[in-house]
C-alpha cells in the first residue's frame, strides 16, 4: 500500500533518491523478500516487467507500472563477484520486478531511468550469510551502484489482518520497542547481537513470525561494511509505522 499511500516514507525516499542521483548513482542492485530461491539468483532481463504479485488490493495498485531497464552487464558483474566469493550463483533471464523492488524504487527513482538488477534471497540463509552476500558486492558502490535491502522492519501480517487497524492507528508498543532495539544495535555496530536478533531483540518472533522480510537488511549492511572497523553508521530516512503493526523504518549507510 505504500505505492498509493506514501505517508511520510514515500517523500523521504524520494528526497534520498535525489541525493543519490546528485552523487552519481548510476544503477541499483536490490534484494527483496518476495524472491526466494535455493541459491542466489540474478535477474538478467534487459527490460523486466512489473509484477503485481499480490491479490485483494485496490485497483489503482494494479495499474501502476515501473518500466526501469535491467542491466545484463551489471547482472554478470554481480554473478561473477558472488561466484568468486564462493557462492553458487544462478541467473534468471525472465524474472520480473516484484513489489518488494518496484514499490520503493518508484519513490527513490520515480522516472524509472536508473537500471535495476534484482538478486534473490537464499531461502535457507542466516543473517550472517546474507551479510556475506552483500559484502561480496560492496565494491560496486565505488562504481555508482546503489545496493538496497528491501523489506519491513516489522512484519506480522497475522496481527494486521486479525485487527484490521486504521491507517493512522497508534503503533503497537512492541513494534516501537523492536525497531528501537534494532536502531540501537546498528548505532553500536553490534554484529553479534544483531545477527542473533531472534534471541536478543524484544518480541523478535512477534515482530517477524518468519524472517524473510527482515533478512534483506543484512544484505545492505554487508555491502556497506557495517560493523567493521570504521564502518558507517545508519542515517535514518524514515521511522513511520503504518497500520499499527508495520514499521517502515528506512536508513542509509555511507
Amino acid at each position: 500500500m505504500l505505492a498509493i499511500e506514501p505517508g511520510s516514507t514515500g517523500p523521504a525516499l524520494t528526497a534520498w533518491g535525489q541525493r543519490l542521483q546528485a552523487q552519481g548513482a548510476r544503477a541499483v542492485v536490490i534484494m527483496s523478500p518476495h524472491w526466494m530461491s535455493d541459491v542466489p539468483t540474478v535477474m538478467t532481463h534487459p527490460a523486466p516487467q512489473t509484477w503485481h504479485d499480490f491479490g485483494g488490493f485496490p485497483d489503482a495498485l494494479y495499474r501502476l507500472q515501473y518500466p526501469a531497464p535491467g542491466s545484463p552487464v551489471l547482472a554478470e558483474a554481480v554473478r561473477h563477484r558472488l561466484s568468486t566469493a564462493g557462492w553458487t550463483a544462478k541467473t534468471d533471464e525472465r524474472r520480473p520486478f516484484d513489489h518488494g523492488a518496484w514499490v520503493p524504487l518508484s519513490f527513490l527513482f520515480p522516472q524509472a531511468d536508473v537500471p535495476v538488477v534484482q538478486l534473490s534471497l537464499p531461502a535457507s540463509a542466516s543473517p550472517a550469510e546474507v551479510y556475506d552476500l552483500g559484502q561480496a558486492l560492496g565494491d560496486l558502490r565505488q562504481q555508482g551502484v546503489v545496493l538496497i535491502g528491501s523489506g519491513s522492519m516489522t512484519h506480522n501480517l497475522g496481527e494486521f489482518f486479525g485487527g484490521r487497524p486504521a491507517h493512522g492507528a497508534s503503533p503497537a508498543p512492541y513494534v516501537v520497542a523492536f525497531s528501537q532495539w534494532v536502531e540501537n544495535a546498528l548505532r553500536e555496530g553490534d554484529r553479534a547481537r544483531l545477527f542473533d536478533y531472534r534471541r536478543y531483540a524484544p518480541d523478535a518472533v512477534r515482530a517477524h513470525p518468519t524472517d524473510e522480510h527482515f533478512l534483506p537488511m543484512f544484505f545492505a549492511l554487508g555491502a556497506a561494511g557495517w560493523g567493521q572497523a570504521d564502518g558507517p553508521l545508519p542515517e535514518y530516512i524514515s521511522r513511520e509505522v503504518t497500520y499499527r503493526f508495520l514499521s517502515m523504518d528506512a536508513f542509509a549507510l555511507g
